[in-house]
């Protein structure tokens, strides 16, 4: 007799028997993806508290392997996302580990690379199909993916965030949420904006000297 995944009982309509193991994990994937250089020849998943105890038996291992592929929440070829990984040459690797204090539906996302160091995103899917990002490479963030993001990096000095909102402001750009975290002269910048973000703004960011990384996400389907 066959053995019956979620995936073939439910279709391609990522909502499994949690949408918290299934959409919300593909969504931190895609995001993860956007966030990072995709030539990547290797992921770890790092899964921590019920992610690493129930992540076969729920879809979370193909959602999560779907999202740092490019893939929706909702595309057909989540439930064969590991055998296409393969065919790719990407290698996937799956631990249990203790993240510490943080929600109980959370992965590390460690991206490998041959030619650059290898670059991680921390998120947790929070129920119905929401996550948030907490982690980028060690930089403490708070961020959905439900808005137009731009995470900024760069050498803290007085006026850096005025000419930021400038920018923005001068691109008919209104700022959602915007939070600073400094540390060791260095700033981290999120900044939700209501409108999605072209290539030009980027570059008139990236303009700024002190930027020493920027980049930006539209929002990802839930």
């Amino acid at each position: 007799m066959k053995n019956y995944s979620v995936f073939d009982i439910l279709g391609p309509v990522m909502i499994g028997p949690s949408s918290s193991h299934t959409a919300g994990a593909a969504r931190i994937g895609k995001i993860a993806r956007e966030l990072a250089d995709d030539s990547f020849h290797k992921v770890t998943f790092y899964l921590h508290g019920s992610f690493a105890k129930t992540y076969k038996g729920h879809g979370t291992d193909k959602a999560l392997v779907a999202g740092v592929l490019g893939m929706d929440p909702s595309d057909e070829r989540i439930k064969d996302s590991i055998e296409i990984a393969k065919k790719n040459n990407i290698h996937i690797e799956f631990v249990e580990e203790d993240l510490g204090y943080v929600h109980p539906n959370t992965v590390k996302i460690l991206f490998h690379y041959k030619n650059r160091e290898n670059y991680y995103v921390i998120g947790s899917s929070i129920g119905g199909g929401n996550v948030v990002i907490t982690n980028i490479n060690g930089n403490e963030v708070n961020f959905t993916g439900d808005y137009p993001t731009i995470l900024a990096k760069y050498k803290d000095r007085k006026g850096v965030i005025s000419e930021i909102s400038t920018i923005l402001s001068n691109n008919n750009m209104n700022i959602a949420t915007m939070n600073v975290t400094r540390e060791n002269n260095i700033a981290t910048m999120v900044t939700e904006l209501d409108s999605p973000i072209d290539e030009r703004i980027i570059e008139e960011i990236s303009a700024i000297k002190e930027i020493i990384y920027l980049t930006a996400i539209n929002p990802i389907k839930r």
